[in-house]
């Protein structure tokens, strides 16, 4: 779909398909091309396997952390199937993809900003949880518990789609040139349109950046003072033991912590520095189909990399996670055992 005015809020970039032969092809339409579909293959039943585990092994979680980490692997995989399946791999593959009609071209950005949205919330309070059950005993025993959790998911699930809703407005199928595309509701003013995109831009990135690295770095400033904490003797030979305030159990909540937390904000920094670029200077006027400008290029490597973030959970939790890592071998070798059987 062409958007000639504004550069569209929605996660993914918009590509041209008028005509276009493999010998015209730029090579990031063809790496997007094989990219998404594969990127789909490998995150959605990694995904499903992340969930079955946390759920059903003993991880060595806290119950709280296990309602979140589960929650995120719902979402991520939402957003997998949504926009990666649904949206791009549809789209490089159809001339006239499903949703370029009614009611879909409306309702298509609701279930994907809600996915996405829904993505990115779970991963800040997941953070903020933590945080808490890190720094306080006496905020620990109220919020990090598994009824929190379960609410909590649940709030963010609801209020990322009905936040989404405004997004029913912004779209319209039309018909141009005898191809049907989704594109920005003409009648839309265009004040509701740029809401839109800041509202977006705050809620899917600055926002959550701020909070993530500032409680990422408040637990990493906690983690080296506990460094400095000793054992203590006093001159009748008493020994008393100071423990260290993270022991073993919990500088593994914190590296979960900061593993899945960082490589959030790491994947999607490139996506939301090129999006505030362009919704912030003359360039939200170029061509986005116009892969002879940098900007273009630069943003559709950042949303492949921000997309990347759904699917990479498993892997984070495998190498860093030791228990996980146990389970994980551990149903890989039953899988493999039963198929042996089988054949």
């Amino acid at each position: 779909m062409y958007i000639p005015s504004l550069e569209t809020p929605i996660i993914v970039p918009t590509v041209a398909r008028e005509d276009m032969s493999p010998q015209k092809k730029h090579w990031m339409v063809t790496i997007q091309e094989v990219f998404y579909p594969a990127l789909a293959t490998v995150g959605i039943p990694s995904n499903i396997i992340t969930f079955l585990i946390i759920w059903r092994r003993n991880c060595m979680l806290s119950r709280s952390s296990t309602f979140y980490l589960m929650a995120m692997s719902v979402a991520d995989n939402l957003v997998l199937i949504f926009i990666v399946v649904l949206e791009l791999s549809v789209k490089y593959h159809q001339q006239e993809p499903f949703w370029s009609y009614e009611p879909w071209c409306s309702l298509r950005d609701i279930f994907n900003y809600g996915a996405y949205n829904a993505s990115t919330w779970l991963v800040v309070v997941f953070t903020m949880e933590r945080f808490v059950a890190i720094h306080t005993w006496k905020l620990k025993t109220k919020i990090c518990t598994t009824r929190c959790a379960a609410w909590t998911t649940t709030a963010v699930f609801l209020f990322s789609h009905v936040f989404a809703i405004p997004y029913y407005r912004s779209n319209a199928s039309v018909n141009k040139n005898n191809q049907t595309t989704c594109v920005y509701n003409p009648e839309a003013p265009t004040q509701f349109i740029h809401a839109l995109v800041g509202l977006q831009t705050l809620q899917a990135y600055i926002f959550p950046f701020l909070i993530i690295l500032t409680l990422n770095g408040l637990t990493l400033r906690l983690i080296s003072l506990s460094n400095r904490v000793h054992i203590a003797a006093d001159l009748t030979s008493r020994v008393n033991k100071v423990l260290p305030l993270l022991h073993s159990r919990k500088r593994k909540s914190v590296m979960l912590l900061v593993t899945v937390s960082m490589s959030f904000v790491l994947l999607s920094v490139t996506r939301a520095i090129t999006q505030i670029i362009i919704r912030t200077t003359h360039m939200y006027s170029f061509d986005r189909n116009d892969y002879s400008l940098w900007i273009n290029i630069a943003a559709d490597i950042g949303t492949m990399l921000s997309l990347t973030n759904a699917a990479a959970n498993m892997y984070l939790y495998v190498c860093t996670q030791s228990k996980f890592r146990q389970e994980f071998f551990a149903c890989v070798q039953q899988v493999s055992t039963y198929c042996k059987t089988k054949l």
